[in-house]
């Protein structure tokens, strides 16, 4: 139970903070005369991180599980997660959002991690904080169910960053 107590407000507070500068972000860019795309997936997208994140917590609570090598494991992905958000953030910096916006002076991104990992926000960051946060909590009926729902949303929002990715960068 120590481990929820802990665990859940760094989470949390984690979140909030990458939202804030998600924000602050998107307020500068698009008063620079920045464009929104698939503002519809974004929304869905928030929900289903807010639904899978209060799920979790919910069953872990009910579960009341002792903390096992599953919730350290599952504490250590997620660590290994944040530490790729705030990677994809000090990369892209100004840029950064959680919604898909192309700034009018954007330049696209080919640095080794760009290179390496395609959409590496969504597949470094996003699935593997998922699934440490639902293992810490030992929240499994909210892993196995919520993350292919998440995954679907999450397959849009990736069709459309390519489509416009494609549609703005010759070379991409």
């Amino acid at each position: 139970m120590m481990l929820m107590v802990v665990f859940i407000p760094v989470a949390i507070t984690l979140r909030l903070a990458t939202l804030a500068i998600s924000i602050r972000n998107e307020k500068n860019l698009l008063r620079n005369g920045a464009t929104e795309y698939g503002a519809a997936t974004s929304t869905i997208l928030a929900l289903a991180h807010i639904g899978f994140y209060l799920a979790a917590i919910a069953e872990g609570v009910w579960r009341e599980e002792p903390v096992s090598w599953i919730s350290w494991a599952g504490v250590a992905i997620y660590g290994l997660a944040m530490c790729a958000l705030f990677w994809v953030i000090g990369t892209l910096g100004r840029l950064w959002t959680v919604k898909l916006i192309i700034a009018r002076d954007h330049t696209l991104t080919t640095n080794r991690l760009f290179s390496l990992v395609r959409h590496p926000n969504y597949y470094l960051n996003i699935i593997p904080e998922l699934i440490g946060f639902a293992l810490a909590l030992q929240a499994f009926a909210t892993l196995i169910a919520g993350l292919p729902l998440y995954l679907i949303i999450l397959a849009m929002r990736i069709r459309q960053e390519e489509s416009v990715m494609r549609r703005h960068f010759a070379d991409y």
